[in-house]
């Protein structure tokens, strides 16, 4: 993997300060939904946001906002109406979870870099794990009253960019409402008196009842022959508009010609699987199951789920297939394959019954270990992460990478993200692809994947 900075990245940080409401905020205990209480979703989601000044030089600082300043301000406002943030989050007897809204305040720690700027680090264009880890941090606050569900980090550079380092609990967020948030943080910082959307809480809309007496029923499913390993690598590879254009023009063509149609996560997810299988040598006579995160914030009606709503809200839409089949059978097979389980998973009844099972999950404490025969897919291209409009201190939000967390369970786990804002406008509607794999299985995941960005017109290898 690439790494732009070879002088380590030394960091001034002061003391960690809870930072509280701005106004009195409600009090008392939040219960969380099915999905929220699924054991597989108990750990920080941490991304870190970049920004860069608009006048990159080491004199932007002078006369200019401080950047930590004005995200703490925002911040305490931003609790004032995601007051249960502001709180602590523990688990019942029972095993369920909930927010105790204490208003005890979101813990923050500013940074500043004292011998790097954002250019020389290519603004995190491309993942280096080892400097990305220092802009997010860990706060061992859990006791008897919990823990707090969100941590921010906000690190300053001398050229008068920053980033805004987020660490969010899985089980209070999903990727929308995690987007939800920052965007509100980030009008508040741009002066605004208030977010363009209120955040809901209404968790019991999305609770299910387990099966009483059914047992849930796994597939038996490839184990590569590289895990288990803590020898894990992450990589993010660019795929360009031109080469998935050229992807779906030829399994259109592979389907006989017909009228079907696919769209990028269809033919991009078919493809990576098929990837991971290779690379990770998988018994092609033992299954391996693809699954990919349906969001059901427009598929529920009667009534629908509020504008607003921040807790985790999807079902998983699966297809499993024989090795062998997923290697030698035709993409667009596979592809059309994915097609119908998004589909399916947007029926009411499916996702139902789905809440059941996530219910049920909480009941047994089940969390699946990760084999290498599963994929599951997350699709972060259209949740809105990277900001259009400028912050109040004058800075343009130009890209934000997602931190790995659990590093032997990301080995299942592939991101789409939007291509970053750093300095070639011709990516626009391109994808990024982030993995993480065994080291001795990366080398022909690279492979994979530059055959796929030969497709394009340059024939270039494409890996960040």
């Amino acid at each position: 993997m690439e790494n732009h900075h070879n002088t380590p990245l030394l960091l001034d940080r002061k003391d960690v300060v809870l930072v509280k409401p701005s106004k009195p905020t409600p009090s008392g205990v939040l219960s969380l939904s099915s999905i929220d209480n699924s054991p597989t979703h108990e750990c920080l989601c941490q991304t870190v946001h970049v920004f860069r000044s608009k006048v990159d030089t080491s004199s932007s600082m002078s006369g200019q906002a401080d950047p930590a300043c004005v995200i703490k301000e925002a911040l305490s406002q931003a609790l004032v109406y995601y007051y249960p943030l502001a709180g602590k989050l523990n688990k019942c007897s029972d095993g369920k979870l909930q927010i105790n809204c204490t208003a005890d305040g979101v813990p923050f720690l500013e940074a500043t870099a004292n011998n790097s700027q954002l250019s020389s680090l290519h603004y995190l264009d491309g993942i280096d794990v080892e400097v990305d880890k220092q802009f997010v941090f860990n706060f061992p606050s859990k006791d008897d009253s919990g823990y707090h569900p969100l941590l921010l980090q906000v690190t300053k550079f001398s050229c008068g960019g920053f980033t805004i380092g987020m660490s969010l609990s899985h089980s209070v967020c999903d990727g929308s409402g995690a987007a939800q948030f920052f965007r509100a943080l980030a009008e508040l910082a741009s002066g605004k008196s208030e977010p363009s959307v209120k955040p809901v809480w209404a968790r019991e809309r999305l609770m299910g009842r387990a099966p009483a007496s059914e047992p849930l029923q796994f597939p038996s499913l490839a184990i590569s022959p590289y895990l288990p390993t803590t020898d894990i690598l992450h990589a993010c590879f660019y795929v360009s508009s031109e080469s998935i254009k050229t992807l779906k023009t030829s399994l259109i063509e592979e389907h006989c010609g017909t009228n079907e149609s696919f769209t990028t996560v269809e033919v991009l997810g078919a493809y990576v699987w098929r990837s991971r299988f290779r690379a990770l040598k998988l018994n092609p006579d033992q299954k391996t199951l693809f699954s990919m995160a349906v969001g059901i914030r427009n598929r529920l009606n009667s009534p629908p789920l509020p504008g607003g709503y921040y807790g985790n809200a999807f079902v998983s839409a699966t297809v499993v297939l024989m090795g062998g089949e997923l290697n030698e059978e035709p993409l667009s097979k596979v592809a059309k394959l994915i097609k119908e389980s998004k589909k399916v998973a947007s029926d009411r009844e499916y996702i139902m019954n789905s809440l059941g099972i996530f219910e049920k999950f909480r009941e047994h404490n089940i969390k699946i270990e990760a084999s290498g025969g599963s994929m599951v897919l997350t699709d972060w291209r259209q949740l809105g992460f990277l900001l259009e409009e400028e912050v109040a201190v004058g800075a343009i939000n130009v890209n934000f990478v997602p931190q790995p967390v659990n590093l032997f369970a990301n080995v299942e786990l592939c991101l789409f993200l939007p291509p970053s804002k750093v300095d070639d406008p011709s990516r626009k509607g391109g994808v990024r692809v982030l993995v993480s794999l065994p080291r001795a299985a990366m080398a022909k995941f690279e492979e994979e994947m530059d055959a796929l960005c030969k497709l394009g017109d340059d024939g270039s290898l494409c890996k960040l």
